[in-house]
């Protein structure tokens, strides 16, 4: 049986800006720049009891908190503090998957330090980090990812919790259904809609009929209501995908940013040379005005060989976009993705793909 930590940063850059300005702590604090386009990259636990979260608007965390103090975020500090926390994780393991830069799991069954438990591991890696980085971390201990993942954020901040093999069960089943990765509003009513609330009524409900309306979801959902999770921790996960994008200072019409998007082309080409691996599909993302997200993706039969195949092929997406021509948007974003190792290419027909989301490269400092 696996032991997995999932170790998660307290309020990770507004802490880092409240660790580096004195003035700063015991105050609401939002990472964010100012302006009407700007969202919330992270706040601090003062400012979270007003409400504020990070992704939201940033006039809007704003006009919750009027006493917060802006800060514009540095992650080039927020990075070089990622490498410290990681930098102790691996002296225990070298089994670490990071998830961004303020969180990772780590497989400590068989640790690299002596330890009596996962529970004492977790502790000293606690420790360590609050003494080397004077910030705090919250963990989660259990048998799998799922369960770790839930636990970290059972007793935050500066918290430890553990879910033992005995106890998944009864830990489980008051749950909300929810707190499943992947439950969102939308899965959490059809789910509501067939008299499923919580953990344990989903563990009652036929693994049959879940599979039969929510396919290989519907599977995993029987799955974790067991508590049941076999994927591995992957330290060496390579890069899925690779995107930049931009919010505008003013909602535009789509043939208005042709600027940005070859300016967002180029900064993603320039970031996939810095990769072994040889990116196929170029997608172009798009935020209307009303918050509607949109992706249009096209596979040529080779790869885009130069920042002049990448950038028109990006310009040429927007013509696969049908709403109004009078929709205004106000973010734009040029990704590539489908990355394979060089000598794995191999030819494909062209492919078109209408998403509503787009994968992002892991983040692989923590």
């Amino acid at each position: 049986m696996r032991k997995i930590l999932h170790v998660d940063m307290d309020a990770f850059y507004a802490s880092v800006e409240q660790r580096d300005d004195p003035s700063l702590r015991g105050r609401p604090v939002v990472v964010a720049w100012r302006g009407a386009r700007s969202v919330v990259c992270a706040a601090s636990y003062e400012a979270r009891v007003y409400g504020v979260r990070s992704a939201m608007p940033a006039v809007r965390a704003e006009r919750l908190c009027p006493d917060a103090v802006f800060v514009p975020p540095d992650f080039v500090r927020y990075k070089a503090v990622s490498r410290q926390v990681r930098e102790i994780f691996l002296r225990h393991t070298d089994l670490v998957e990071p998830l961004s830069l303020d969180e990772a799991y780590l497989d400590v069954t068989e640790p690299k330090i002596a330890s009596p438990s996962a529970t004492a591991t977790a502790q000293a890696i606690r420790a360590q980090i609050r003494d080397e980085t004077a910030l705090t971390a919250s963990a989660g201990v259990a048998p799998n990812k799922f369960l770790a993942k839930i636990a970290s954020d059972w007793n935050k901040p500066d918290g430890l919790f553990v879910i033992r093999p005995s106890q998944i069960e009864a830990f489980l089943t008051p749950l909300p259904v929810a707190k499943i990765h992947g439950v969102g509003k939308v899965m959490e009513k059809k789910l509501a809609d067939l008299g499923i609330a919580t953990v344990g009524d989903l563990r009652r409900f036929p693994a049959e009929e879940l599979q039969l309306r929510f396919g290989s979801f519907g599977r995993r959902l029987h799955l974790r209501a067991r508590g049941i999770d076999e994927r591995p921790v992957e330290p060496d996960q390579p890069v899925q995908s690779i995107s930049a994008e931009d919010t505008f200072e003013h909602d535009l019409l789509l043939y208005e940013f042709e600027a940005d998007i070859r300016r967002l082309a180029e900064k993603t080409w320039l970031a996939t040379r810095k990769t072994q691996r040889i990116g196929r599909t170029v997608v172009l993302k798009l935020k209307t005005a009303q918050f509607r997200i949109l992706t249009r993706s096209f596979t040529p039969e080779s790869p885009p060989a130069s920042l002049e195949e990448l950038t028109a092929i990006a310009l040429s997406l927007r013509s696969r976009v049908d709403l109004p021509a009078v929709t205004r948007y106000r973010l734009v974003g040029v990704g590539v993705s489908g990355f394979r190792e060089s000598g794995d290419m191999e030819s494909q027909g062209s492919l078109f793909e209408d998403d509503r989301s787009t994968a992002v490269a892991p983040v692989r400092t923590l």
